[in-house]
């Protein structure tokens, strides 16, 4: 029977731009990892956390990686705890799922310490738990990919992936600025005009269709958010210039990563991406904004086992 187990869950990029809440997609290189063990009593205990810019509570049923495992816990009936050690490596408020990547390395690690682990898919409706702890909703764009790996379409009863070619990269920059998802939330209240849904709708159509076919004509067709980004876009100093300069350097097309200020760009090859990703560093420069980019194929890992 093992006991202890170890767990990296990968950073995502949220929404996609046009598939707000239901389309995310891993990047390989940041994540957080999370140790669990377990223990005798039914109790799920958070004893560490190491790395976190902010405070981040130590009440089980209050942090995403302890209100997951007390989810999976009540839903297998099980008998016993688990003791939790989190150490965060993605910042928080940037936009790349920090939250999520915690109660999923959590739930990753604590599934291989059960009598009968479950698969990836089974573990989403505790993923889910966990999220809403962070974002006050239970929405799987960041959990969803960091569970199965690559491109996928989270709603909020099944996991489904989405193909993309292998040799596609995105560039996510990150710039040293808090922008809190429930603040990001705010700023979509307001009025939509029906043609914007259309619109909204027209482009998720190519999206999709581009990732199914390979064909970046369509991914560039599509890759275009007319509601979210434009309500966010001037909560993020620099975006717009960040945005060009991704652009001007062929990108399919580039947007907020999930609730920001995190900018993601895909391409069609990881030198484009490279190449790209040191002038949008300069543009958040301009902005007195220093930053860090990630250059990872789309179709990035998948959270895994450790130790």
């Amino acid at each position: 029977m093992r006991m202890q187990a170890s767990a990296f869950a990968p950073a995502s990029v949220g929404n996609i731009g046009v598939g707000f809440d239901i389309l995310g997609h891993s990047i390989a290189g940041p994540g957080d990892r999370v140790s669990v063990r377990r223990i005798e009593h039914r109790d799920v205990r958070i004893a560490a956390i190491r790395n976190a810019a902010i405070e981040l509570p130590f009440e089980a049923e209050k942090n995403t990686a302890g209100a997951a495992l007390i989810a999976l816990r009540d839903a297998l009936v099980l008998d016993y705890g688990f003791e939790i050690e989190i150490d965060k490596g993605i910042a928080f408020g940037s936009g790349m799922g920090g939250s999520a990547a915690s109660c999923v390395a959590a739930l990753v690690a604590a599934n291989a310490l059960l009598d009968k682990p479950l698969d990836a898919h089974a573990l989403y409706p505790f993923a889910l738990v966990g999220e809403a702890v962070a974002s006050g909703g239970r929405h799987g764009d960041n959990v969803g990919p960091m569970l199965l790996g690559g491109m996928v379409l989270a709603t909020a009863e099944r996991l489904t992936p989405i193909p993309v070619p292998s040799a596609w990269h995105c560039v996510v920059v990150h710039p040293e600025f808090v922008l809190e998802t429930r603040r990001a939330r705010a700023a979509l209240t307001g009025h939509y005009a029906l043609p914007e849904f259309v619109a909204q709708s027209a482009n998720l159509a190519q999206f999709l269709a581009g990732c199914f076919l390979g064909d970046n004509s369509l991914i560039s067709a599509g890759l275009k958010d007319v509601l979210v980004e434009p309500r966010r876009a001037a909560l993020i100093p620099g975006f717009a210039a960040v945005k060009q300069a991704a652009l001007d350097h062929h990108a399919f097309g580039a947007s907020i990563s999930g609730a920001g200020p995190s900018v993601f760009a895909w391409f069609e090859s990881a030198a484009t991406a490279h190449a790209a990703s040191v002038d949008m560093q300069a543009a958040f420069a301009t902005v007195e904004l220093h930053s860090e980019a990630f250059v990872s194929p789309v179709a990035g890992p998948a959270a895994e086992v450790l130790a």
